[in-house]
């Protein structure tokens, strides 16, 4: 048994930005939680995650009364370019759904999140390490954790995992009841993050017959530019000047002009890759976002998917101590699943759209060019991409 133990009503691992919205709507609702992090404030204030935020996203943080800063600084977009084969085409998502999508830094959500918790909705554990679920199949789990060499319990009702993809939460699932499906794509993604105005007013995706490229941004003085590379490749090898002209490279005559060039802020290469783990809970652990699956980010769904898991989770619970309701807990794993899966297809989608994956003369390569084609000219396309794009209803 630990030296302290301690009471809450939910015990959350894991402070990014999925386990803090949970903590903040269960706040709003009334509910308590602590949250366990093994990492420092400062690390988690520090990592660089995409942040495009679909509209459900945005009413969620919207609800948990951290949206002031979002609406202020954040970029409504209404749509995206698509580039291959010498041409650009828009889907504008405003005019086929009537809905926008927001850039705003996952940096900045984790960053408003923790201010409103540390406000006064609760604590946040920083560096608890060796984390430990126990009991979770009974009626009165508890994490066991350390935290400056002295060991701890959080007694509790219920467990959240929001620890991620390498996080203890989803090892806790019984090996003989669990089931994982993955992809692993055989390239990766090069990311540059620099100080320089964005070259659109909107993200641009482009096919190259050499690989795939992205034209994104965080604000309108900062951008942050993608290309498909090998798996194998070493940041190293990429200056900034060669960055840059394979960026004007790729994104062809069109685009190039209009790309400021500047010193990169931070560089990396980031392998790509779909799973999904099942089931999203057991006992009384409950799995969201990254802990239970993992999305290509061609699609811009991870975050989206956190926020997705942690509304049917925040609103099971809330149910639980409010009307004494369990049906939406016993079926919060298979309520995310089906969502889920929908968008790790669209991810999928999207990724095999517009990465090179074969010889430009192959079969398969013909497929993209023609699927590019059809997304052009058809307007019934262009509202499947967009409506998944937007965000699917929760």
């Amino acid at each position: 048994m630990a030296g302290v133990t301690e009471r809450t009503q939910v015990g959350i691992i894991g402070a990014g930005p999925g386990g803090l919205l949970l903590a903040r709507l269960l706040k709003v609702h009334g509910v308590e939680s602590v949250i366990l992090e093994a990492r420092t404030r400062d690390y988690v204030e520090g990592r660089i995650r995409a942040g495009v935020l679909e509209q459900g996203t945005v009413d969620l943080l919207e609800e948990a009364g951290v949206a002031e800063r979002l609406h202020r600084e954040g970029l409504v977009h209404d749509g995206v370019e698509i580039a291959a084969g010498g041409r650009r085409f828009r889907i504008d998502f405003r005019e086929l759904t009537g809905k926008t999508v927001t850039v705003y830094g996952q940096t900045e959500v984790t960053k408003d999140l923790i201010a409103a918790r540390l406000a006064g909705d609760g604590p946040i554990v920083w560096e608890a390490a060796d984390v430990v679920p126990q009991d979770i199949e009974g009626d009165r789990p508890s994490l066991r954790y350390t935290v400056g060499g002295e060991e701890r319990t959080l007694a509790c009702d219920f467990v959240a995992g929001c620890d991620g993809f390498h996080g203890v939460s989803r090892t806790c699932l019984p090996a003989a009841a669990s089931r994982t499906y993955e992809r692993v794509y055989p390239f990766g993604w090069l990311g540059i993050l620099a100080d320089v105005p964005p070259c659109s007013e909107e993200l641009i995706y482009a096919r190259h017959e050499d690989g795939f490229a992205l034209a994104s941004m965080r604000s309108r003085t900062r951008s942050r530019y993608y290309l498909q590379c090998s798996l194998d490749d070493d940041v190293s090898n990429w200056s900034d000047d060669r960055i840059w002209a394979e960026l004007k490279r790729r994104f062809g005559p069109q685009v190039a002009p209009h790309i400021v060039t500047g010193p990169s802020i931070e560089k990396s290469i980031a392998p790509l890759r779909s799973f999904v783990s099942t089931p999203m809970q057991h006992g009384r652990l409950f799995l969201a976002g990254d802990a239970a699956h993992i999305v290509p980010p061609t699609g811009a769904k991870g975050l989206n998917l956190a926020a997705s898991d942690v509304h049917y989770l925040c609103r099971a619970l809330v149910a639980h101590y409010r009307k004494a309701d369990p049906s939406l807990l016993a079926a919060y794993g298979e309520t995310a699943l089906a969502r889920v899966w929908k968008a790790e297809r669209f991810s999928w989608w999207m990724t095999g759209m517009l990465h090179r994956f074969h010889d430009e003369a192959s079969f398969e390569a013909q497929m993209q060019r023609a699927e590019i084609d059809y997304l052009a000219g058809s307007r019934a396309a262009q509202l499947s991409l967009a409506e998944n794009y937007v965000g699917l209803p929760f």
